[in-house]
């Protein structure tokens, strides 16, 4: 379970569910902009410590939405200068931070990608491809149904069970989890149909 508040990470844990991985800062600000550095690693500090207190293999942090006047090669450069401050204690903790959605840069093992199948698929498709092209990055999974964001049920395009197997023959271990915006009148049934669906 992830994109859970904070508070109710002792509930969660007690009810024997496992937290995949720990939000922190979001993805409207990122380390892209020096003004929202200091916010950043405000955020990753607290979201590192929950992690290891909670059992959660990582965090996630995002560049941040474009700004006008900061170029792509300059977002790239100050991402890199801001992640360089947190990474040490991320690697001391033994945590991973978990970038949302595509980083290779940084070669520290702590600095991870967090693959999100929906996302791949619009931008990019030929997702078993990427997985195996990126599989080294690879610390989470989301899934979702293309179009829609929906279930991955047989009214999106994705071939979910090969998509699963591909994780599998890649080695991958983390976990998969399931970002959707529910369509289905029961979100509970939509879940377990998810679990069904990528139990390959």
């Amino acid at each position: 379970m992830e994109g859970i508040d904070g508070q109710f990470y002792p509930a969660i844990r007690k009810a024997g569910v496992q937290i995949s991985r720990v939000n922190s800062h979001g993805f409207v600000c990122g380390m892209l902009d020096p003004d929202d550095r200091e916010y950043c690693l405000q955020s990753l500090r607290p979201a590192i410590d929950h992690a290891v207190e909670f059992g959660a293999p990582g965090v996630l942090t995002f560049t941040g939405m474009r700004h006008k006047g900061i170029s792509d090669a300059q977002a790239c450069k100050n991402c890199m200068e801001g992640w360089k401050q947190i990474i040490g204690y991320a690697e001391q903790k033994q945590v991973n931070l978990c970038l949302e959605h595509l980083n290779t840069r940084d070669n520290s093992p702590r600095m991870k990608l967090l693959f999100d199948i929906y996302h791949v698929q619009i931008m990019h498709g030929d997702v078993i491809r990427h997985i195996r092209q990126h599989k080294d990055y690879i610390a989470h999974i989301h899934t979702a149904g293309v179009p829609g964001r929906g279930e991955i049920d047989d009214t999106q395009e994705l071939n979910y069970p090969a998509i699963m197997r591909a994780l599998l023959e890649v080695g991958y271990q983390g976990y998969v989890a399931h970002e959707v915006i529910p369509a289905w009148s029961d979100p509970l049934a939509s879940l377990r149909h998810a679990v069904r669906v990528c139990d390959v």
